[in-house]
C-alpha cells in the first residue's frame, strides 16, 4: 500500500500573532523536522531550535520544536510541530521552506482530524465536536462541544452496543445451538430485561435531542410590532451597537436584521423585522411577508407596543414588550422597556434567557447533537422496540437487533459513513 503523504499546515489563526504553531503529519514528519532544525529530536520533548531554510541556510527564526512517532501521536502517524513567533514573513517563510522539501504538501481543510479519524484516535462524532467547537461563541456551546468531544456520547453507544450484542447472542444461541445440550433453553424474559432497559435510555437520550442540537443553532427571538413601535432601536439597544437604521418613516426596516448575543452563556439571535401592517407598497409588503413565514420557526417573540393592543393570533411563545415608557408606562403583564435611557432592557434579557435556559438546558447533560445521531437513534430504537413487541420469528428479532447495532455504529463512524466524511472534514479550517 501507497503510504500517505507528509503534510503540514498551519495550526494557529493567520496573521500577526505572538506565537505561531506549525503541524506536520506523516511518514516524512520527522525527517523534515530535522531537515529545518538541523538535528534529531528527543520524542516528545521540546527542544529549543534554530530554524533554517534547508536550501539556503538562511535563518528563519528561533522557537520550539517537538516530535511524536506515530502511532501514540495526535493523528496516529509520525506528527511534528513548530512552535514559532507569529510574524507574517516568518511563518511565510516557514511554510515556503516546508512546501520545498520533497514528499511534503499543504494539507486540506480538516485533514489532520481526518487522519487522527482513520487512525482511530478519534470516532466520528468527537471529530464532528472538534468543529462544533471551533464554531462555540457562547459557554453552553463550548460545554456541550467538550462534553462530546471528550468522549461522552462514543461511550455511551459503547455501552448500548454491548448490550445488544449480549441480546443479539442469546438470540443466535437459540439459532445455531439450541441441539446442543449445554446450551440453556431460551428465555424471552432474559431478552426483554436486557432490552427494556437499554430502549428507556435510549428515549431519554433523545428526548433531550431537540435542545442539544437547537444549542448548536441558538435560540430565535423575533421582534414583532406596528411600525414605528422601537423594534429596530431595541436591538440597537440590545447588542450595544448601531445595527438597524432608526427613523421615524413607517416601513424604513424591510428586511430581517440579524444579531447574535450571547445571554447568560446561552446563543440567542436576534431578528428585527419589517413592520407589521398593510403594506402601502410592493417592497416593503415582501418584508412583512418575509417576517410572517419567519416566524413561525421562531423560538419566541417579542410583541412591541406603545399602547395596550392585543397580543397577535401565533402559535409561538410571546413576550409582550412595552416601548417608549419615558412616554407612556407600561400595562399591566407587560415589560416596559425605554431602549434610549436602558430602562427594563436588564429585566427584559433575563426573561429571554430564562425561556432560552428552558428551551436549550445548559448543554451539560447533552449527547444526541445532531440531526444525523437523533435519525441513528430513532433507527436503533424502533429495531430494539420492535423485538421487544414480540411476535416476530427469532431469525427477524436477530436481523433487528443487527440493524439495531449498525445503527449505533453510524453515530460513531464505525460503519457505513464514507459518504458523509467528506462534508464533517470539509468543515475544518486547515491545520485542524
Amino acid at each position: 500500500m501507497t503510504p500517505p503523504d507528509t503534510i503540514f499546515a498551519l495550526g494557529t489563526g493567520p496573521g500577526r500573532a505572538a506565537i505561531a504553531v506549525i503541524r506536520i503529519s506523516g511518514p516524512g514528519a520527522g525527517d523534515a523536522l530535522k531537515a529545518l532544525v538541523g538535528k534529531l529530536l528527543k520524542p516528545r520533548q521540546a527542544s529549543f531550535a534554530v530554524l533554517r531554510d534547508p536550501e539556503t541556510g538562511e535563518m528563519l527564526d528561533r522557537g520550539l520544536a517537538l516530535f511524536f512517532p506515530g502511532p501514540a501521536s495526535s493523528t496516529g502517524e509520525d506528527y511534528g510541530e513548530l512552535q514559532l513567533h507569529g510574524g507574517r514573513a516568518v511563518v511565510e517563510g516557514a511554510l515556503a521552506a516546508l512546501q520545498r522539501l520533497p514528499g511534503l504538501r499543504p494539507a486540506d481543510p480538516g485533514e489532520f482530524a481526518r487522519r487522527s479519524f482513520a487512525n482511530g484516535k478519534l470516532d466520528l462524532s468527537q471529530a464532528e465536536a472538534l468543529a462544533d467547537l471551533i464554531d462555540a461563541q457562547t459557554e453552553a456551546q463550548r460545554r456541550q462541544a467538550l462534553r462530546v468531544a471528550g468522549g461522552a456520547l462514543r461511550r455511551k453507544v459503547e455501552d448500548w452496543r454491548a448490550a445488544l450484542v449480549e441480546s443479539l447472542a442469546l438470540v443466535e444461541a437459540e439459532l445455531d445451538f439450541s441441539d446442543e445440550a449445554d446450551v440453556g433453553a431460551f428465555s424471552p424474559a432474559r431478552l426483554s430485561a436486557l432490552l427494556s432497559p437499554l430502549a428507556r435510555d435510549m428515549r431519554a437520550a433523545l428526548q433531550l435531542a431537540p435542545a442539544s442540537e437547537r444549542m448548536r443553532d441558538g435560540f430565535v427571538v423575533m421582534i414583532l410590532g406596528r411600525p414605528n413601535v422601537g423594534k429596530s432601536t431595541l436591538i440597537n439597544a440590545l447588542t450595544r451597537r448601531d445595527l438597524a437604521i432608526v427613523s421615524p418613516i413607517p416601513g424604513t426596516t424591510r428586511d430581517m436584521i440579524e444579531a447574535h448575543l450571547d445571554i447568560g452563556g446561552l446563543p440567542v439571535t436576534l431578528i428585527d423585522t419589517a413592520g407589521l401592517r398593510e403594506a402601502a407598497e410592493a417592497i416593503e409588503r415582501i418584508g412583512v411577508d418575509r417576517t410572517l413565514a419567519r416566524v413561525e420557526t421562531a423560538d419566541l417573540a417579542l410583541w412591541l407596543s406603545d399602547s395596550a393592543e392585543a397580543l397577535p393570533d401565533h402559535e409561538i411563545e410571546t413576550i409582550r414588550v412595552a416601548t417608549k415608557t419615558d412616554l407612556t408606562p407600561a400595562p399591566q403583564g407587560a415589560i416596559g422597556v425605554c431602549a434610549l435611557s436602558g430602562e427594563g432592557l436588564e429585566t427584559l434579557a433575563a426573561a429571554i434567557e430564562a425561556r432560552a435556559r428552558a428551551r436549550l438546558g445548559d448543554g451539560a447533560a447533552s449527547l444526541i447533537v445532531r440531526e444525523r445521531h437523533r435519525l441513528a437513534l430513532e433507527q436503533a430504537v424502533e429495531s430494539i422496540e420492535c423485538v421487544l413487541a414480540g411476535g416476530e420469528a427469532l431469525e427477524l428479532q436477530a436481523e433487528a437487533l443487527r440493524r439495531a447495532s449498525r445503527a449505533l455504529g453510524r453515530i460513531v463512524g464505525a460503519v457505513d459513513v464514507e459518504e458523509i466524511l467528506d462534508a464533517v472534514f470539509s468543515r475544518f479550517c486547515i491545520g485542524k
